[in-house]
């Protein structure tokens, strides 16, 4: 083990897919790798923004597509920012109202998670609530720079739902997402686990699907740092990269999946039961209060598939969806830009692989499986 000799303050949210930070603070990985890892537990993803950008964290659990709007100046300050890595694929859900569920069901929307399916039946609900006045339904998801949003805008696109004039959209951080579902103040929202579990265990909500089911192995959290941290500090971003790969890996052993669900579960971290973190670690979800667990696909993954790469074309993909829905006006150089954010060069440079690697297989972002893909609305 080498000596400390990076103290890095590091901001997250609680959510299942800071695991590989947490393997990597608790379990030995960063310092192995020579790094005092500090970990803060935050309230909004906004916070972490500004306090990464002011220098409060060196490094943060970030959504991906906010890495792009920062560099960017998008909605907020210009303060370019890379992801050396990323902390893994998947990891969402879509819940609903125990209301609104009952109502997905009378329409057909089925029992086994299926996007297409369900959005069918949403779409039906969404038509019967416009003819009878009813007021539109409101989905929350958590940044409007989020795969969560993007997601969601695609899944509804894809079902035939305008996301901006069939439903209201809006932000609520993640862990107020259940307590706004209790309150009425919303009809559902998507969001990383634990948060839809949350609201199954507590009464208030259903899970009709998964981030998973919409885009198989589809892209979400990155390590973000500031572009000129990482220029001035090389060796403590190679030494961060190669710390959360072997965390990552740790975390997808199932093996490994109780501990680390008890480690996520405490107050430091993510806070709540470890039953419901250990449920999503392997796969499983329970569907509505009172049902038992049931297989659900995989619903994260750390490491398998190359989750850790920070790949350029997912930024590219982020950036697209940011011009799709009126973020920002496409340029060419933007893109550029956009994808340059996410820095597989230098991920390869910190693993010694010497060059930037180079995708070994096709997801649903090249095959064309992407939910929307189907009915013509190409990503």
């Amino acid at each position: 083990m080498s000596p400390a000799s990076h103290r890095i303050v590091t901001g997250f949210m609680p959510l299942l897919d800071c695991a590989a930070l947490v393997a990597a603070a608790e379990c030995g990985f960063a310092a192995h790798e020579g790094l005092d890892l500090r970990l803060v537990r935050d309230t909004s993803w906004a916070n972490i923004r500004d306090r990464l950008l002011v220098g409060q964290f060196q490094a943060a659990h970030m959504l991906g597509p906010m890495v792009l709007a920062s560099s960017l100046g998008v909605g907020h300050l210009k303060v370019p920012l890379v992801a050396p890595v990323a902390l893994g694929a998947g990891g969402n859900t879509v819940a609903v109202s125990t209301e609104l569920a009952e109502e997905l069901r009378v329409a057909g929307g089925g029992d086994d998670f299926d996007p297409a399916r369900m959005g069918a039946a949403l779409r039906k609900v969404v038509g019967e609530r416009a003819r009878s006045r009813r007021p539109p339904l409101t989905l929350a998801h958590v940044y409007p720079f989020s795969c969560h949003n993007y997601l969601l805008r695609h899944w509804l696109a894809a079902s035939g739902i305008d996301p901006d004039a069939d439903v209201q959209l809006l932000v609520i951080p993640p862990p107020l997402l259940a307590d706004a579902l209790r309150a009425g103040q919303i009809d559902g929202f998507c969001a990383g686990e634990p948060w839809g579990s949350v609201s199954v265990a507590t009464g208030v909500g259903a899970l009709i699907t998964t981030g998973m089911r919409i885009w198989p192995h589809g892209p979400e959290k990155v390590l973000a740092v500031r572009a000129d941290w990482a220029a001035a500090e090389p060796q403590a971003v190679a030494a961060f990269v190669r710390a959360i790969v072997r965390a990552a890996h740790w975390c997808d052993d199932a093996d490994n999946r109780p501990e680390l669900a008890k480690l996520l579960s405490g107050p430091r971290y993510v806070g709540v039961p470890p039953t419901l973190l250990l449920d999503a670690l392997e796969g499983l979800l329970t569907r509505r209060p009172g049902c038992e667990p049931e297989p659900a696909g995989t619903v994260i993954e750390f490491a398998a598939g190359d989750a850790t790469v920070p790949w350029p074309e997912h930024a590219r993909w982020h950036y697209r969806q940011m011009v799709r829905w009126q973020q920002l006006a496409h340029s060419a150089d933007a893109e550029a830009t956009a994808a340059h954010c996410f820095r597989s060069d230098l991920y390869a440079q910190a693993l010694a692989h010497g060059s930037a690697p180079r995708r070994t297989r096709d997801d649903a972002l090249f095959d064309g499986t992407l939910v929307a893909a189907a009915h013509g609305d190409g990503a």
